[in-house]
């Protein structure tokens, strides 16, 4: 079974990130098999896509493991292609999509779930771009998803701030847009049948106006976000930063 998996039930697809074992970690095999099936959504008959992650999580973002990819200018260029082409392909879908958050949406996790028309999330649910704490930048389109959601002043308190926000205050906030008490992808089931019963076909042709006029700026900003992970990767604090991870302890960065 993959990490990733595709469900279709009446005229709704869900893909579903499905290592519950690492909190929906995506390494490099996640983000290609997550690319392929996307594309395959975008072409069918489904006019409504839901994102969930299996277990306790949405997503943690990007395994540790990757980083190393960073080190070989190949894989680190096929990595963040595949992402720009993922970012892009989720942007300009011709469908409605939705998020359903449950547990920790992190880090890329939390970039993938803001590419969505609604974030439906419990509210017990964690959000928090995390970034920082190994010494990357958000990458996935996160700067622009976080810009778009809360502006930019807030959006760099938000990726400096390395906080975790929850449920009703991720929705004040500006991250959620459907609060829930109990299982965010059933909420987002519910959300999916009522959106079916609208005049679906006009309500995508608005989302295509919107973002049409954006599409340019999101591309800009995935070139930056690749070109300013390879510098952060390249310094002694991202090092500091998952060794620390890795050892379980406090970072001591000393801003090289």
């Amino acid at each position: 079974m993959g990490k990733v998996q595709l469900i279709r039930e009446k005229g709704v697809s869900i893909i579903q990130f499905n290592r519950p074992e690492a909190y929906n970690a995506l390494d490099l095999e996640a983000i290609n098999q997550l690319a392929t099936i996307v594309e395959e959504v975008k072409v069918n008959d489904d006019k409504l896509l839901i994102l969930t992650g299996k277990g306790k999580a949405f997503s943690a973002g990007g395994d540790v493991g990757m980083m190393a990819t960073f080190k070989d200018q190949s894989l680190f260029d096929e990595l963040m292609n595949k992402l720009t082409e993922l970012v892009v392909s989720l942007y300009t879908m011709d469908k409605i999509v939705i998020s359903a958050v449950n547990g920790s949406a992190a880090g890329l996790g939390l970039s993938i779930a803001l590419n969505a028309d609604y974030v439906v999330a419990n509210q017990e649910a964690k959000f928090g771009m995390l970034f920082a704490g190994i010494a990357l930048i958000p990458d996935g389109g996160g700067h622009f998803f976080l810009k778009e959601r809360v502006g930019t002043h807030q959006a760099k308190q938000f990726i400096w701030g390395l906080e975790q926000i929850k449920g009703e205050e991720a929705k004040e906030y500006g991250l959620v847009d459907v609060i829930t008490e109990g299982d965010a992808l059933e909420t987002a089931r519910g959300l999916a049948l009522k959106l079916q019963a609208s005049p679906l076909l006009t309500l995508i042709k608005s989302k295509e106006i919107l973002h049409k006029q954006k599409l340019d700026e999101l591309k800009s900003f995935l070139t930056e976000e690749k070109k300013g992970q390879l510098f952060a990767a390249s310094t002694e604090d991202h090092r500091e930063g998952v060794n620390a991870f890795l050892e379980k302890r406090r970072p001591s960065f000393q801003g090289k």
